[in-house]
């Protein structure tokens, strides 16, 4: 049985682990503020958030509910619109709508959990931040600027906080509910006296991660496969650092890597390049190691870390061993790796200070969107020359790709416009784009030309951009 704080109320429910959240929410709780749009984690209309007990400290994510499962918020507290709701309007609503940032009202729920997200996060009380927390919500009617000004009106609301801790602060000033400030004791209670999520007893086993792929796939089948739920186990998160290396748990999610503070002091951009996966719910909800079995010719971390030569720990339950990243992919979601291997961490070695990283991505929307083509880089770089170079590349294939003749080529070469433009001739020859949504085969071929100029302007600006863009 799973048991969970759903608002204000502590429910059990003997439904099937895999049911989505969406559905318990509206169909047996009868909480119809959370509404289903999409069903694909795209518009953000179902948006949830999910508080729970990390590192003895309560932390609040946002969440689509149509994407998540009921075994990954045991023991959580599931808040929706509904659990925002104050004697009269709560601030964020009021923001709302004294900004006229609502028309159909549909996709309004979903923009005010995510503001009450922002609220509970801890993140500098900015006006950027706030409309970057909404990132995940799409508004048909509004054109986006009242709400905005809206978003802005809500940091402006957070300003006083200072240090003060934020469920305390917004309970204080009245921005959220004062129940908030009971659910720390409440899930401590909670988990002494739970039990871990069980597993189905029928089908084909299934891992499952933060499911933000696999139930866009498999929605309708999911009920009738045996699941393992991942997303919570300890062993299989964390972001660490061992002798040289990084070593990263299967189960972190995107958020977790952004918020690494090691990867920030290795990789300076890193956060910036984590904006361009997805949306804030997603980024929250979606795990490394999902990305990487999901095989999609363009993920987007799969094409990070093929450039910076993962290695995969793959285990079955018995047996544990390491594959390169680069080795796992055999054909269009074709992996070297059994049903009952799942990866439970995999690691890279950190870059040295010669070292160089960059990530380009192209796709018809900033966020929310899968790339036309992504591409990324690691030099290693002495005296204006490449002593050694990894370069990747996705959506110009069937599988993420390591652009094997370009980075040999590019190994002892020294940096100039020319070796660019040789470079960019081989890569043409190495990869196989098709026709399809996301572009034609000659946009796809351009789109790489131009991402693997953008790393040598980005890596190297004392290069003459006029002459490599030519």
């Amino acid at each position: 049985m799973l048991k969970f704080i759903l608002n204000n109320q502590e429910v059990c429910t003997e439904l099937p682990a895999s049911t989505v959240l969406l559905d318990y929410v509206r169909y047996h709780q009868h909480l119809p503020g959370t509404k289903i749009g999409c069903r694909e984690g795209d518009c953000g209309a179902c948006t949830i958030l999910v508080g729970e007990l990390t590192e003895g400290q309560l932390r609040y994510r946002s969440f689509t509910s149509c994407l998540t499962p009921l075994g990954n918020v045991q023991g959580k507290h599931v808040v929706t619109v509904e659990g925002l709701n104050t004697e009269g309007l709560n601030p964020i609503q009021q923001a709302m709508v004294d900004e006229s940032a609502t028309q159909c009202g549909f996709c309004t729920p979903g923009f005010v959990v995510s503001l009450a997200g922002f609220c509970l996060s801890g993140q500098a009380a900015t006006p950027q931040n706030a409309v970057a927390a909404v990132d995940g919500n799409i508004c048909r009617c509004t054109g986006y600027k009242s709400i905005e000004r809206a978003a802005a009106k809500v940091a402006q609301l957070l300003e006083p906080r200072n240090q003060e801790e934020p469920v305390a602060f917004v309970a204080e000033q009245q921005i959220l509910p004062a129940y908030f400030t009971s659910i720390e004791s409440r899930l401590r209670t909670l988990a002494a006296n739970s039990t871990p999520n069980g597993h189905a007893s029928r089908g084909t086993l299934q891992f499952v991660g933060g499911g933000t792929d696999l139930y866009v796939q498999k929605h309708d089948q999911m009920h009738e496969l045996a699941t393992r739920f991942l997303f919570d186990q300890p062993t299989l998160q964390g972001v660490t650092l061992q002798e040289n290396r990084c070593v990263i748990g299967g189960a972190a999610t995107v958020t977790d890597l952004a918020e690494s503070a090691m990867l920030q002091e290795f990789f300076p951009d890193f956060r910036r390049f984590l904006r361009l996966v997805s949306s804030t719910p997603i980024r929250n909800m979606a795990t490394v190691a999902g990305n990487f079995v999901n095989a999609s010719p363009i993920g987007d971390l799969t094409i990070m870390f093929l450039a910076l030569d993962a290695q995969l720990v793959l285990s079955d339950g018995q047996r544990v061993r390491e594959v390169p990243l680069r080795q796992l992919y055999q054909g269009y979601k074709q992996l070297a790796k059994t049903a009952e291997e799942n990866i439970t961490a995999f690691w890279f070695t950190l870059p040295e200070a010669h070292t160089k990283f960059n990530f380009e991505k192209v796709s018809k929307r900033t966020h929310l969107d899968i790339a036309s083509v992504n591409s990324a880089c690691q030099f290693q770089v002495q005296n204006g020359f490449i002593t050694e170079a990894s370069v990747s590349a996705g959506g110009v294939g069937p599988t993420p790709m390591l652009l094997a003749q370009v980075s040999t080529f590019l190994t002892g070469q020294e940096v100039s416009e020319t070796l660019i433009r040789e470079a960019v001739e081989i890569a043409q020859l190495e990869i196989a784009p098709i026709s399809d949504a996301r572009g034609t085969e000659t946009y796809k071929r351009l789109l790489l030309s131009q991402l693997l100029k953008a790393h040598f302007l980005a890596l190297f600006p004392q290069l003459n951009a006029q002459e490599v863009l030519q």
